[in-house]
């Protein structure tokens, strides 16, 4: 059994970058840190973040990890033409991933139940317009664009800057202990752990295979550019209405 899981075994070799490529990733950068380096984020890693706030935040990004495997069913179902380059490893790596999302659900679910937030109160969310533009623009891409629109906005965009402010919140969550409406253990931080550590090859290799489902054709390349860079600008518009919600909350108090 072991030699035939070996046989089958399919691992993606990382390749260095062509000019347009390398390109696509600088250009992309800024836009990822403004996430990543976001004040709603960098208060949730130093402690400062009300825990109203971190709620507020939990509950309504709870139907983008809620739907994420969805969104990349949908790319799989366009990963069809085999004969192309780059379609084949696009199905195989997304069959892949899926499976692993398969936890992330219940991770998350406990990380807001640390904070006092139950399932109920998640299942029934209804995210205000401007958190729930980037649900919204994820299912259209997902939908309409081609395989390689929908790995550039899904896999690349939003893992990409998850990846990153998980690492600093992870860092820093252990700051929430001390609150006495928070519980923050080991199931608390599931998520937050995943999401900082083995999930973060993620985007390098969703590049990789933009890379190969590109090629040379700078059509290709323009729109799959343009849907991970909308992606994050939705991301953003959505941090930015948390911060606002922080904001409220404070002068409240």
């Amino acid at each position: 059994m072991t030699q035939l899981k070996n046989r089958y075994e399919k691992v993606l070799e990382i390749t260095a970058h062509e000019a347009w490529s390398q390109k696509f990733w600088d250009d992309l950068t800024p836009s990822k840190d403004r996430i990543s380096q976001h004040p709603f984020f960098k208060a949730m890693a130093d402690g400062s973040l009300s825990v109203e706030s971190f709620r507020y935040a939990l509950t309504n990004f709870y139907p983008l990890v809620a739907h994420f495997p969805s969104y990349m069913g949908l790319a799989l179902s366009k990963a069809t033409a085999f004969h192309l380059p780059g379609v084949t490893e696009t199905r195989d790596w997304l069959i892949q991933n899926i499976k692993v999302e398969e936890r992330h659900l219940d991770w998350y679910r406990d990380w807001a139940a640390g904070f006092g937030v139950d399932v109920q109160s998640l299942d029934e969310i209804e995210p205000p317009p401007a958190m729930n533009a980037v649900n919204h623009f994820l299912w259209n891409i997902n939908t309409r664009g081609s395989l390689v629109e929908c790995l550039a906005a899904t896999n690349l965009a939003i893992e990409w800057a998850t990846g990153d402010w998980s690492c600093q919140v992870y860092a820093g969550i252990e700051k929430y202990k001390l609150h006495p409406e928070v519980n923050v253990d080991k199931r608390t931080l599931a998520w937050l752990r995943a999401h900082a550590h083995y999930d973060d090859l993620h985007p390098y290799e969703a590049m990789e295979l933009i890379k190969r489902l590109c090629g040379d054709n700078t059509e290709l390349q323009k729109k799959a550019f343009h849907a991970a860079k909308t992606g994050l600008a939705y991301y953003e518009l959505a941090l930015d209405e948390c911060l606002k919600m922080q904001s409220n909350y404070k002068k409240a108090i």
